[in-house]
């Protein structure tokens, strides 16, 4: 990469360069397919979420991930607001305060998915039935909101991309958003129509290796984010 995905600098992600529109496309494209990525490590993680889509999609058919995902979406989208709205103002004094919680958090957090990793599975759990299957989209909010890792993920890794990328505009927030939920809606898509048919979409130990590669995409991006913010001190 020319320069970081994610500035740690005070110098923002221009969208608007002087040369030309190649270098702010690739710049874009690759600050979606990060977001993507990043969150899909969060998609693929077990949690409250995950178990109500794999038991409502038992009885509810394939639209259950879309609709649990929707749920899931509303309650990032108030946090978004939320940072952009009042966080964001105050936060963008302290970009390099930001930049070393975010790295900080990235490393932890593929550190705790790499240890996970080998117990995890989608055979899943009982989760509330009347809840879930009455409405996934309420199940997905709430699940979402209930989730411990959910706030502790937005309150750091999450919390300073969104602010990274306002430091370009908020096109670019728009985009990291854009990248995570298209991450959330594929991932969740995936797994109600494969229960939905009766069909394992993974093994675990699939599973249990793509959440290997997820935790280490995250502990190498992390230190590499830290890296860079220090060289560029």
């Amino acid at each position: 990469m020319k320069e970081s995905l994610i500035s740690s600098s005070t110098k923002p992600c221009s969208l608007h360069g002087p040369s030309g529109t190649p270098d702010t496309m690739l710049d874009t494209l690759q600050f979606f397919l990060l977001a993507f990525i990043v969150g899909l490590t969060g998609a693929l993680a077990p949690g409250p979420t995950l178990v109500a889509t794999i038991n409502a999609s038992m009885a509810s058919g394939w639209t259950v991930g879309p609709r649990i995902t929707f749920g899931h979406m509303l309650s990032e989208l108030i946090i978004v607001i939320l940072i952009v709205a009042g966080l964001a103002t105050v936060a963008l004094r302290y970009t390099t305060a930001v930049a070393v919680i975010g790295g900080v958090a990235l490393i932890l957090f593929g550190i705790l998915t790499l240890t996970g990793s080998r117990q995890v599975s989608l055979a899943g759990s009982k989760s509330p039935e009347s809840v879930v299957t009455t409405s996934p989209f309420f199940a997905g909010f709430v699940t979402s909101v209930a989730n411990p890792y959910f706030w502790i993920w937005w309150l750091t890794v999450g919390g300073a991309m969104v602010i990274a990328g306002l430091a370009g505009g908020i096109f670019l927030a728009c985009v990291f958003m854009a990248g995570h939920w298209c991450a959330d809606l594929g991932w969740y898509t995936v797994v109600s129509t494969g229960i939905a048919k009766g069909k394992t979409i993974l093994s675990d130990l699939a599973y249990q290796r793509i959440m290997m590669a997820c935790g280490l995409f995250l502990v190498v991006f992390g230190a590499y984010y830290i890296v860079r913010l220090i060289i560029s001190a």
